[in-house]
């Protein structure tokens, strides 16, 4: 394995930069700096010099031997002062000495998962911590990278290795005496291993809105209030209001931290007839956002809800437009101008939201939802198999496919094809 270096902070000004030697060759970076290789694991202030005695910085020099370091090699960092220049100066310092190269972005963490010190589900959870945004992504990346999805997959595997263990049974002791039940058996665990699948690829779509933030859409007819009710909750001028009809052309979007979710608000075109070709295009996208919501506010007027809006689904809210014009609000008013109902209306937003983000489980990824969706579809077939009579070779087969499926997610079979994808993710120096 190659010996790796990199800035593993921030780059920019900072009070202390970290600066990590990853690799074989690490320890003989410390007398390159004309420095004594410190104790393991014990923090030794040091003066870095240049080869030529030149005095580079006054730094913390950490040494973790192999087997107790992030990456499982053989590790030295160097905590330095963080300007820039002196940070600058240590690597290129660095990139002169023999057998040492810049890292790719992600390579530590590449380093820890093929030395066994993380699987792929936390490395994932990593890069999802280092991401977060909002308490509730912070929560659901720390599950991750606890390992949680890995041990989920490890108790998964583990029955359909029982599983196997019966079917297998049948085929090499066909000719002998088997307890009457074992078929049974093998149905029953089946059928409960359909069932967790069943419900982690149900969470695992409630953890995807987590990790990549909830849409809100506002929807109405246009001059109902929608821009100025986005730039309320959004605390500025986040979209151009008007008297005039039709202003919002097409969609403004506004992140924000609802009770620890990540929450885009949507301000859409007022939905209307209209033989305005550019109109009639910000229309259109209306429709297909507001229908690709996560949740919608219908902003309504003394008509209603516009024709041809994104149809209603369980959740949605509706609110009645301009309370503030109103002498007698109705219960169910609000106003972008005062703020009436504003409140009540993100309490509103926020439970629904709550509500459907505790469905979530371990599986966070895309990547992870299409390996478990593709488990419970072999171990249906083969719960099919099962119950028609076919051979216990078909059956067995399944089960090595479900199998296979499942610890992809954790890369403990050969997946390539998502390395690269995964740690292309992550800054350089992590």
């Amino acid at each position: 394995m190659d010996t790796i270096f990199a800035l593993s902070s921030a780059p920019g000004k900072a009070g202390v930069a970290v600066i990590r030697i990853s690799g074989p060759c690490a320890p003989s970076v410390a007398p390159a700096f004309s420095i004594p290789l410190p104790p393991p694991k014990k923090i030794s202030l040091r003066k870095l010099c240049r080869g030529d005695g030149g005095h580079l910085d006054t730094a913390l020099v950490v040494y973790l031997p192999k087997g107790a370091s992030y990456t499982g090699e053989d590790t030295l960092e160097l905590h330095v002062h963080g300007g820039v220049a002196t940070v600058n100066a240590i690597l290129e310092a660095l990139g002169t000495m023999e057998n040492l190269r810049f890292a790719k972005p992600g390579e530590f963490t590449l380093q820890a998962f093929l030395n066994g010190r993380m699987d792929l589900s936390e490395v994932e959870g990593l890069s999802d911590l280092i991401a977060a945004e909002t308490e509730a992504q912070r929560v659901l990346a720390l599950r991750l990278l606890s390992g949680a999805l890995g041990r989920q997959v490890e108790r998964w595997r583990s029955s359909l290795i029982k599983c196997a263990s019966l079917i297998e049974a049948t085929l090499d002791f066909s000719d002998e005496e088997l307890p009457p039940n074992i078929l049974d058996e093998l149905h029953v665990l089946l059928i409960d291993l359909v069932d967790d699948l069943r419900d982690e690829i149900q969470g695992v779509k409630a953890a995807e809105r987590i990790r990549e933030g909830f849409e809100v859409a506002i929807i109405g007819r246009p001059n109902v209030g929608k821009s100025t009710l986005l730039n309320f909750l959004a605390g500025r001028e986040a979209a151009i209001t008007s008297e005039r009809a039709g202003t919002t052309r097409d969609v403004v979007e506004v992140r924000m931290d609802l009770a620890g979710l990540p929450v885009t608000l949507l301000d859409l075109a007022g939905i209307q007839e209209t033989a305005d070709p550019v109109e009639l295009l910000g229309i259109e996208r209306a429709r297909e956002r507001g229908a690709s919501a996560d949740l919608r506010i219908y902003l309504v007027d003394n008509l209603g809800v516009p024709t041809h809006a994104p149809a209603y689904q369980d959740g949605d809210l509706i609110r009645s437009c301009k309370a503030d014009l109103v002498q007698s609000p109705p219960a169910d008013g609000v106003s972008g101008i005062t703020g009436d109902g504003v409140d009540a209306l993100i309490d509103a937003i926020t439970g629904e939201l709550t509500k459907r983000s505790r469905t979530a489980m371990t599986a966070a990824h895309v990547r992870h939802r299409r390996a478990i969706e593709s488990s419970h579809e072999i171990l249906l077939v083969a719960l099919g198999h099962l119950q028609e009579g076919a051979r216990s070779e078909l059956v067995a087969e399944d089960l090595r496919y479900a199998i296979r499926s499942l610890e992809s997610l954790t890369g403990h079979v050969d997946i390539e094809d998502v390395l690269e994808e995964i740690f292309s993710g992550f800054c350089i120096g992590k």
